[in-house]
């Protein structure tokens, strides 16, 4: 894989925004036994961390995703289970093939019996599987969300891809540019519960709001489920409603990818314009038969990876998730807990006609 620039890999994750939406992409202090059991976020980060502690042999951490056949996410939890490999632990991915708010829920009760070191796990609602990761907490398991977060208080330490602000305004950005600045938008989303989702909509629709986009109007947010035929048809119903649409944001990389597949076949191929979060591999297609001019993403292999050491500097002892502390990952560098336990990944990166054959992912 063609991995980006290492300042970009190395850089030191700080928490760039507070998101409004406390539910969302924020992250919470680390939680210690004690303040799981007490419900206490304040509490994280009370147990004393030994940053010069060596990662445990034999950790065993599993990897949760919102449903267990979406292609990005198994290319985020591969890379994360390779990575337990390279400090001795071993990782697996289990998980649902629906993408419903509470699907997540018997996968964390087995991982519990399981005995696992660590749950990693992107939530498809923040609330509904915070029961038992605050069990699993109680029992000394440590608890991990990535790529989309639970409730502050269920875990601790959240892996962010890039700033949830600079994701939501970006996608706004980009588009305006293409579009001129003028016409009717709208938004194909996944879940209406995915936390991650939802944080970078809200970014969307406070850019909007400034004056360079007063002639752009957002009349529609539709749901796809992060399911490739009900989003090829979300898409198909955006513009049987508004045929006069200029452009979609679709910040789901199953949604951008059933979408340009519907306008590449369309009257509309060219006339909209199509932007959000697709990887290289999907969206190859689409930008050289010109349905899609550009798109962004980060590395989602790198995501993993990251995450995988974050657990295992959790479970180690080398960290407790409390704002300030420091740990390596790998070949990725240095990282430090920003605000919440936020951990952010990097910068995202635009593809387009001139880079994305330089990336296999």
């Amino acid at each position: 894989m063609m991995l980006r620039n290492a300042a970009g890999r190395r850089a030191v994750a700080t928490a760039v925004t507070a998101v409004s939406l406390a539910l969302a992409l924020t992250a919470c202090s680390g939680t210690t036994k004690d303040s799981a059991e007490t419900g206490d976020a304040k509490a994280a980060g009370s147990t004393k961390a030994d940053p010069d502690a060596p990662l445990k042999k034999g950790l065993k951490i599993a990897f949760l995703p919102k449903q267990i056949n979406n292609p990005y996410e198994k290319i985020v939890d591969e890379a994360g289970i390779e990575a337990a490999k390279e400090y001795g632990g071993t990782g697996k991915e289990v998980g649902p093939s629906d993408a419903n708010a509470s699907s997540q829920v018997s996968y964390i009760n087995t991982l519990i019996q399981q005995r696992q070191d660590a749950i990693l796990v992107a939530a498809n609602d923040p609330n509904a599987v915070c029961g038992p990761l605050k069990q699993a907490m109680k029992k000394d398991i440590k608890v991990v969300a990535y790529d989309s977060d639970t409730a502050k208080d269920c875990r601790q330490l959240f892996i962010n891809q890039a700033s949830s602000e600079e994701i939501g305004r970006s996608l706004v950005r980009h588009l305006g540019e293409q579009i001129g600045y003028k016409g009717k938008v709208a938004i194909l989303s996944a879940t209406q519960n995915a936390t991650n989702q939802n944080t970078w909509i809200e970014f969307m629709k406070e850019e909007l709001k400034l004056p360079e986009y007063k002639e752009m109007e957002l009349v529609k947010v539709a749901y796809g489920d992060d399911a490739d035929q009900k989003s090829f048809q979300q898409t198909q119903g955006l513009m049987q409603a508004y045929p006069d649409l200029k452009g979609i944001i679709s910040p789901t990389t199953v949604g951008i990818a059933a979408a340009a597949r519907y306008l590449s076949d369309s009257s509309y191929k060219g006339k909209v314009v199509l932007n959000g979060l697709g990887t290289p591999n999907q969206m190859r297609t689409y930008v050289k038969d010109g349905t899609v001019e550009q798109f962004s993403l980060w590395n989602p292999e790198e995501l993993g990876y990251l995450g995988s050491y974050a657990a295992a500097a959790l479970a180690s002892g080398q960290i407790s998730g409390a704002e300030g502390e420091k740990f390596k990952a790998g070949r990725l560098g240095e990282y430090t807990i920003g605000k919440d336990g936020e951990v952010i990944l990097g910068e995202p990166t635009v593809f387009d006609s001139k880079n994305i054959d330089t990336f296999d992912f």
